[in-house]
């Protein structure tokens, strides 16, 4: 009975909690406030190699082929790599001078930004053979696009909305999570009408609204490499999206492996109490029971 009680009393606990979340992100009633920014978790779906040497600056899956786009002077590179065996296909080599940064594929062609040369480059998607170049007034961070309208970061909590054909700024949004400013955007990925913005230095992926800057919620994908894997790497950067399979893809700079990956819900912590009472009296032996 006392088992039996407990469980009770952690379903009250339980139903509280999830009526205290909805309460908490009503409208009305000045001593109400919303809830915080929900944080999502991942799945691993399936692991592949990736180039150890590569310090990704930017991921795109684009009908079957993954590019990449690589930095650190004298190593930039824009590449075609195989998905499954991580080998390179096909590279085109920066000026040695050049960081490379951010890239998105735009119809038949790949734009890559550099760091901060304020200047980016137009390739053809088949050759890698260069097209033109554009420039901006603002470091280069990471690059993606809307359908309409290419979406730029440049470090800062702006993104600025860019012309396809004139590279023109035509808007920008500053990003902002409830109130406060969201710096240091990165590799950036557009997927079903968000922007997936990894945040430098971080573990974490913010997904934000392109019409307000809002960030909807985050993404923590913390434990992605062991310890161990963990040695000689950098930060965690890359996302690229598969529309026709519906995979979502990362990796980060100087990383052994590229995962794909699904996002989950974050386990509140009622939900953690709960599943670790419950695995305790499981296993605790109930006097009485007739069973030794």
């Amino acid at each position: 009975m006392a088992n039996v009680r407990i469980m009770w009393i952690l379903s009250g606990l339980l139903f509280a909690g999830m009526f205290s979340d909805c309460w908490a992100g009503a409208t009305g009633g000045g001593a109400v406030h919303a809830a915080a920014t929900e944080v999502l978790s991942y799945r691993v779906i399936n692991t592949f190699p990736h180039d150890p040497m590569a310090f990704t600056q930017g991921l795109i899956f684009d009908n079957g082929v993954m590019y990449e786009g690589t930095g650190l002077r004298g190593r930039s590179t824009l590449r075609r790599v195989d998905l499954e065996t991580g080998i390179v296909a096909a590279i085109y080599e920066l000026s040695s001078h050049l960081f490379g940064e951010g890239i998105t594929v735009f119809g038949d062609r790949i734009m890559q930004l550099t760091w901060q040369s304020n200047i980016g480059f137009v390739y053809d998607k088949e050759s890698f053979e260069v097209l033109d170049q554009f420039s901006y007034p603002t470091e280069g961070w990471g690059i993606t696009h809307d359908g309409e309208h290419l979406i730029m970061s440049d470090g800062t909590a702006d993104l600025h909305f860019l012309d396809p054909d004139t590279f023109a700024e035509v808007d920008r949004i500053t990003v902002r999570d409830d109130g406060d400013l969201v710096t240091r955007l990165n590799e950036l990925e557009y997927i079903g009408g968000w922007v997936y913005a990894n945040i430098w230095q971080t573990d974490r992926i913010a997904r934000i609204d392109p019409g307000t800057g809002q960030v909807i919620d985050w993404i923590d994908l913390t434990g992605l490499l062991t310890a161990e894997e963990r040695q000689g790497t950098n930060v965690l950067n890359g996302i690229a999206f598969d529309a026709v399979n519906n995979r979502l893809f990362v990796t980060g700079k100087l990383w052994p492996k590229l995962f794909e990956i699904a996002i989950v819900p974050e386990p509140s912590g009622l939900v953690l109490m709960a599943i670790s009472v419950a695995a305790m009296l499981s296993v605790r032996p109930v006097r009485g029971s007739g069973r030794d």
